[in-house]
């Protein structure tokens, strides 16, 4: 069941997605070579603490830090820990915050120093899609013409929309009704109404789509070891268009 917000409700999860693209902002600089993903998810704690929310991931189904770091061919769920960024790397760093018992959800890839072009790519196709899927977040058009979108974006480019993960609905929950696929013929699916609010979150590989999990239990690679990127914003489908919750700054390459 897909549950429809009230205006009173979308300014609620607007704070929230206010406090996930300062979150954004604060890690996007933090991310340097030599610096430890642990060390994200630090600032990432005080940071939360500091706006006043409360981490909509730490302790969520078990996941033991407070974002998500995703480096190179890691798509998504990567846990924060040891491993130390180094110059030419791409890492994915996923949010989520609660405020006033709504929940916001973003995300973005950033580049860890200078990277190659084929990487500068990568991000740069991620990001498209995820405009184009935002695109057709209006009312009347059906949810799977922002699937269809996002896999077109990627798919003409010559890259790979992963399969296994979605974007979902969000509101009092995480992860709410619906489930968004970036692929997907048009037409299809509900009809999009106001008070829908949707994260869309296309996960691109450079390689083939196929991923696996690793023996954490929670990070998701790709199975050729190929880079991947991630972006993601919280949308709320209001009679005057895509209205972004989330919005966030981005690094460029």
């Amino acid at each position: 069941m897909i549950d429809l917000k009230t205006p009173a409700q979308v300014d609620a999860m607007r704070q929230a997605g206010r406090m996930v693209a300062q979150l954004l902002q604060r890690l996007q600089e933090a991310v340097l070579p030599g610096v430890m993903t642990g060390a994200l998810d630090t600032l990432a704690r005080e940071t939360i603490a500091q706006l006043g929310g409360t981490p909509a991931f730490k302790g969520y189904r078990g996941f033991p830090g407070y974002i998500c770091t995703s480096v190179n061919e890691e798509v998504v769920h990567g846990i924060p820990g040891r491993r130390i960024l180094k110059a030419g790397d791409i890492v994915g760093l996923d949010v989520g915050v609660c405020a006033q018992g709504y929940y916001a959800d973003a995300a973005i890839t950033v580049p860890v120093g200078p990277i190659s072009e084929a990487a500068q790519q990568l991000i740069a196709v991620t990001r498209e899609a995820l405009a184009r899927g935002m695109a057709m977040a209006v009312p009347g058009r059906r949810l799977s013409d922002i699937s269809h979108a996002v896999q077109t974006a990627v798919e003409s480019a010559g890259f790979s929309v992963v399969r296994e993960y979605v974007g979902h609905g969000i509101g009092t929950q995480l992860h709410e009704d619906p489930q968004i696929p970036n692929y997907g013929s048009p037409g299809t699916g509900p009809v999009l109404k106001p008070g829908m609010v949707l994260a869309i979150e296309p996960m691109v590989t450079a390689g083939r789509p196929e991923v696996e999990l690793l023996d954490d239990g929670w990070t998701a690679v790709t199975k050729d070891r190929r880079w991947s990127a991630h972006f993601e914003h919280t949308v709320a489908i209001t009679e005057d268009g895509p209205d972004i919750l989330t919005q966030c700054p981005k690094k460029k390459p």
